[in-house]
């Protein structure tokens, strides 16, 4: 799991007295926040809180690829370019860069000054943007896409509910995050937007339907 920045521009900010404490704090809360999702790897990027509009694209794509070239995953997920729920603009640069990297990764031609020494191409089979069958009142609105992927998460809805809670800096916002989560149901949605392999877009409900595990 790779995020981009450390939120340190963010509204909730906790005891933290300036931007600095605040990117340290939130690097613990997402480092819990991985563990009790059983992710074991996770991997806080430095780029600025809020202004992910502004880097230079090159750079933040390369990095990404790197990641992409090195831990070589069968799927990827993403924010799509609406910016999720909440509409923000580093979410959807998120989504251009990973959508990018996800692109080009198994390309000789892009960012081939990382080749070699072990790094070789690698094409991920598949790219899904997480979207809603919902909206957030009172916001700018946005446009999610279609939903093409349910995944039952049954069980994992309070462990979902508890990693968000990791992040205490961000403690107000949670009955907001807990009313959405728990009126949603034990469902997450998703859009395939792209696979290595040309098919017919049919529904799904597994990530890995149609993914050769061996590759």
């Amino acid at each position: 799991m790779v995020c981009l920045t450390p939120g340190q521009a963010a509204t909730h900010r906790g005891n933290a007295r300036n931007d600095h404490e605040l990117a340290a704090i939130r690097r613990e809360e997402f480092a819990e926040s991985c563990e009790i999702l059983g992710i074991d790897r996770g991997v806080v990027l430095d780029y600025a809180d809020g202004q992910l509009h502004r880097v230079e694209l090159h750079r933040v794509v390369g990095e990404i690829i790197a990641h992409v070239r090195e831990f070589r995953p069968h799927v990827m997920l993403s924010f799509g370019p609406d910016g999720g729920v909440t509409g923000h603009t580093d979410h959807t640069m998120a989504s251009v860069v990973a959508t990018l990297a996800f692109e080009w990764a198994g390309r000789i031609n892009r960012y081939a000054d990382q080749l070699g020494d072990g790094m070789e191409p690698h094409r991920v089979q598949k790219l899904y943007y997480s979207t809603a069958n919902f909206v957030l009142p009172g916001r700018p609105p946005t446009s999610p896409p279609p939903i093409t992927t349910v995944i039952q998460i049954g069980n994992y809805v309070e462990t979902k509910i508890v990693a968000f809670a990791a992040h205490k800096t961000q403690a107000p916002v949670f009955p907001l995050v807990r009313d959405t989560i728990l009126s949603r149901g034990p469902e997450e949605v998703f859009h395939l937007v792209g696979t290595s392999e040309p098919r017919s877009l049919a529904a799904e409900t597994d990530f890995l339907e149609g993914v050769d595990l061996k590759a």
